[in-house]
């Protein structure tokens, strides 16, 4: 199973794309424009700051709930997610490969040390106490839409452990997702009988490649998503639904067959 923002949507949290596959914002912030400049890291924190809290607040939905169901069911031996929102686990599952990292963690670049994401909100209000108060709509990334304002004068604190410059524990655009997780991915899949994908576009290679693996492997593959997918010729499957909608006929039918 692989899962994209689609399946968070629900819960309040955009997505990226639309139903063509472009974005419908700007594209995120890269590893190297993050780490090359003090101004970007100031306006990813300053939106960041704003957005953190709606992000924070975010509760699973049907389609989360039913795949820790299937999970629970034996239907489901692993959930491979691109997601940052950490919703399949407070939903109930357990066996998760969080393939772009979490968002509640942030990692100091220098020391490698990381810490809970609420702590360095903390820092981040201490440090800019006046920016609280602002407003801005949420974006997929946990940051918000907020434009129109200095961000020069937001200040971003150092690591507190060695002064190191401190990003989310997440994948950026540009940077590699960590060889150990797309290992155990990959490891679980070649024990897998089919692959499922639910609400994501696959623009991205990160989760292209498990298609790709799959298709070499000759093993069934489905997809339930709302708007194109970069694999749509090679899907056997294709549902365009809502993934809450999808999963919960699914989990009513698994249920009807399943011995009392």
């Amino acid at each position: 199973m692989l899962t994209g923002a689609g399946i968070s949507t629900g819960s309040g949290i955009p997505d990226y794309r639309d139903a063509r596959g472009a974005w419908k914002r700007p594209a995120p912030v890269t590893l190297q424009e993050f780490m090359g400049g003090l101004p970007v890291r100031q306006r990813y924190w300053a939106r960041s700051l704003i957005g953190w809290p709606v992000f924070q607040q975010a509760r699973p939905n049907a389609a989360h709930l039913a795949l820790a169901k299937l999970e629970h069911l034996g239907r489901l031996a692993q959930l491979i997610t691109q997601n940052v929102d950490g919703l399949h686990q407070q939903a109930g599952s357990h066996r998760v490969v969080d393939l772009h990292g979490r968002l509640d963690t942030v990692l100091c670049m220098q020391c490698a040390r990381r810490w809970p994401r609420a702590d360095w909100q903390a820092a981040l209000q201490h440090a800019n106490p006046r920016w609280q108060t602002l407003q801005a709509s949420a974006a997929p990334d946990g940051d918000a839409d907020l434009e129109g304002v200095d961000f020069s004068a937001f200040e971003v604190p150092p690591c507190p452990h060695c002064g190191g410059i401190v990003k989310p524990d997440v994948v950026f655009y540009g940077e590699n997702v960590p060889v150990a997780r797309v290992r155990s991915a990959m490891e679980c899949l070649e024990r897998s009988d089919a692959l499922l994908i639910v609400g994501s576009s696959l623009m991205v290679y990160s989760g292209l490649r498990f298609v790709h693996a799959a298709k070499a492997r000759r093993i069934p593959i489905a997809a339930i998503n709302l708007g194109v997918t970069r694999a749509d010729a090679e899907l056997d499957v294709k549902l365009h639904a809502p993934c809450d909608e999808a999963l919960a006929l699914l989990i009513r039918q698994l249920e009807s067959v399943e011995p009392a």
